[in-house]
């Protein structure tokens, strides 16, 4: 019994202590990114001044007077909630179909479209960039940058909403059904109300790859439909990186996402773990 409950306190003090641990490991480059968003740029790259600094708004102001971060950020919020809207438009209805109605080859279709996340970017650049360009005058247009994104994140999409689906018992829909109820009638009315945390969760990481994709946004834009991933990419020069301004630029574009994932923390874990306890 003496060993049961040594064995027990040890595990009560080793479990959290791990944890805090691992948080800290992973929360450490962004607190030094912040950290550094306050040196200027001289001081960001001298060991003298590592933890004894004079701290400066310097990066933030230079970032809004001369960068004009505010459009970037606009940039990034449009493409970023429209890319969703249309990746749910079109998940939500294929999700459905498959979870249904599933025929002999929809576990075949769900893997081809996983493994389409496979596929280096780098393989259709030059096509992408020289189609859009040339063809379709669409190149550095949001309506281009919004489908890109949408056709990266609907993989994702369909098989997060295709699992909270397959939760629900089918004999719901079947009951609307014999109602008279019409297919966008169910999705509308029965299953998005019912699986309401589960496509909260995949709009909300939706929203957060969209944000967060930096290679796409780079390359298919250059002024006019520039997220911050272009602004933080332009804060470099061939004498090398401005790493003051670079970590400002990074924690105004981090921001954003970080403080969202804070207010919807709830609805994300509720939209996870959709399905898990029955």
């Amino acid at each position: 019994m003496a060993a049961v409950a040594q064995t027990s306190n040890f595990g009560k003090i080793f479990w959290p202590v791990l944890a805090w641990v691992i948080a800290l490991i992973f929360f450490f480059p962004i607190f030094w990114m912040v950290f550094t968003s306050f040196k200027t740029d001289a001081d960001a790259v001298k060991p003298e001044y590592l933890f004894i600094f004079k701290p400066t708004l310097d990066n933030y102001l230079n970032m809004t007077e001369n960068y004009d971060y505010w459009r970037f950020a606009i940039n990034s919020a449009i493409t970023a909630t429209f890319a969703t809207a249309l990746a749910l438009v079109v998940g939500i209805p294929a999700a459905y179909a498959m979870a249904f109605n599933p025929s002999r080859h929809t576990k075949d279709i769900l893997v081809w479209m996983l493994s389409t996340k496979m596929l280096p970017a780098a393989a259709v650049l030059y096509p992408m960039t020289f189609l859009t360009k040339n063809f379709l005058n669409i190149y550095d247009t949001h309506f281009l940058i919004i489908v890109v994104l949408c056709l990266i994140n609907l993989p994702i999409v369909i098989w997060m909403l295709f699992t909270y689906f397959k939760e629900i018992p089918k004999e719901i829909i079947e009951a609307g059904k014999m109602d008279g109820v019409s297919t966008w009638g169910e999705i509308k009315d029965i299953l998005i109300p019912l699986a309401w945390g589960g496509v909260a969760s995949t709009a909300l990481l939706c929203f957060i790859f969209c944000w967060n994709e930096a290679y796409w946004t780079v390359r298919l834009t250059t002024t006019e439909a520039a997220t911050l991933s272009k602004l933080i990419e332009g804060n470099r020069a061939p004498e090398g990186l401005f790493f003051g301004r670079l970590s400002a630029v990074s924690t105004a574009a981090v921001g954003p996402i970080v403080v969202l994932g804070w207010f919807c923390q709830k609805q994300l874990v509720r939209g996870l773990t959709f399905g898990a306890v029955k």
